[in-house]
């Protein structure tokens, strides 16, 4: 069998040109992997080599008046505060949490934390009952010790016996 010269070269050329095309433009139609829905053909690839990551952004701690705000509407729908008595609380809660907050940073010993903290909580207990009627300063006591969902529990069962 006789192999035609110009066919064996023009054959040669057309496999070595296809070949060349098919590596440069990708896998069907579009060009560049973008055809028929980006398959994954041979495309443009993404580099394998793994990117710096930045490193994660760590929150900042809250301040005292952001923990209170926060707070302050779920204790006054809990408590059923007026807008003094709510100014009220919110303003000491404000200023012993920031003190908890300033021992917290200075890292006593245990027993100095202990002692700085029964003070805190003695100071702020003495101006709440200066500054609240007696049964609100007395809900509030009850609402520190069970939470305030429970609070909310009991406050919506004694509303519904109300109604009845």
């Amino acid at each position: 069998m006789k192999i035609n010269l110009k066919c064996f070269l023009a054959l040669t050329v057309l496999f070595l040109l296809g070949s060349e095309l098919h590596a440069q433009y990708g896998y069907g139609g579009g060009g560049y992997g973008y055809g028929y829905g980006n398959r994954g053909g041979y495309g443009r690839q993404r580099n394998n080599v793994p990117q710096a990551e930045s490193a994660p952004k760590k929150e900042e701690p809250k301040t005292a008046a952001q923990i209170v705000d926060n707070e302050m509407p779920n204790i006054t729908e809990a408590l059923n505060l007026n807008e003094f008595e709510t100014a009220v609380l919110s303003s000491v809660l404000k200023k012993y949490l920031q003190q908890r907050i300033e021992m917290q940073i200075l890292e006593l010993s245990p027993e100095q934390m202990r002692e700085g903290l029964e003070k805190i909580t003695k100071n702020q207990d003495e101006e709440l009952k200066a500054g609240l009627p007696q049964d609100k300063y007395d809900a509030f006591v009850e609402m520190q010790k069970k939470g305030i969902a429970k609070t909310k529990k009991i406050n919506k069962k004694k509303k519904k016996r109300k109604k009845d």
